[in-house]
């Protein structure tokens, strides 16, 4: 996880600059600035096993497949995924995955299928970073880029994968054509995985 104090030069770089009406106005609001326009400190996180506190969140990560997405050249706010109990239950949540290797490049640059399959490949690795499996997992959303190119292709891999993985019932799942974070990825997929408490290590 980043360290607080890079996150605060960040933020000190973000706002070293000239800031819009509305953008000033919005960080005021926020707390992030004074009246003055001064760098306020993040208010304290409530105290943890307390009345109100956050659920007990742990990073998922899987760096033999691919990096952190904060340790990008132009770092990205956001971790490969969660994982956290409810009950008896553990939940993971995985971010929107693509065919990105452990370098944080791209890989498979103009191939819908391969990157199909290395999405899946990093969506499992990053499962059983937690001890789950494909068999644990609940919903996907499905980003392609190009749905009416691609959804035929992007149908018969994943029926294909989750054939092969004896998967039943099937997950819930949402197709999309959205706009990626890189022009050249032709697919993202985020997931949701339900599992018995601590996995099946």
């Amino acid at each position: 996880m980043p360290a607080a104090a890079a996150g605060l030069t960040r933020l000190e770089r973000s706002l070293n600059r000239q800031l819009s009406d509305g953008e000033r106005g919005e960080l005021t609001a926020l707390g992030l600035l004074s009246r003055n326009g001064t760098l306020q400190p993040a208010p304290p996180a409530p105290p943890a096993g307390g009345p109100g506190s956050p659920v007990e969140k742990h990073a998922i990560r899987a760096d033999s497949v691919l990096n952190e997405a904060y340790d990008y050249a132009r770092p990205s706010s956001f971790t490969r995924g969660l994982r956290f109990d409810i009950g008896d239950k553990t939940m993971l949540l995985i971010s929107g995955t693509a065919s990105i290797n452990d370098a944080g490049e791209t890989v498979h640059l103009g191939d819908f299928r391969a990157q199909l399959w290395r999405t899946y490949r990093n969506i499992s690795a990053l499962l059983e970073s937690e001890g789950a499996t494909w068999h644990d997992i609940v919903r996907t959303t499905c980003y392609l880029r190009d749905i009416e190119r691609d959804y035929r292709d992007f149908n018969e891999v994943r029926t294909a994968f989750f054939d092969w993985l004896g998967l039943d019932p099937l997950p819930a799942s949402t197709g999309i054509q959205a706009r990626l974070c890189r022009e050249d990825l032709l697919v993202e997929i985020e997931a949701i995985a339900v599992m018995p408490k601590g996995g099946r290590r």
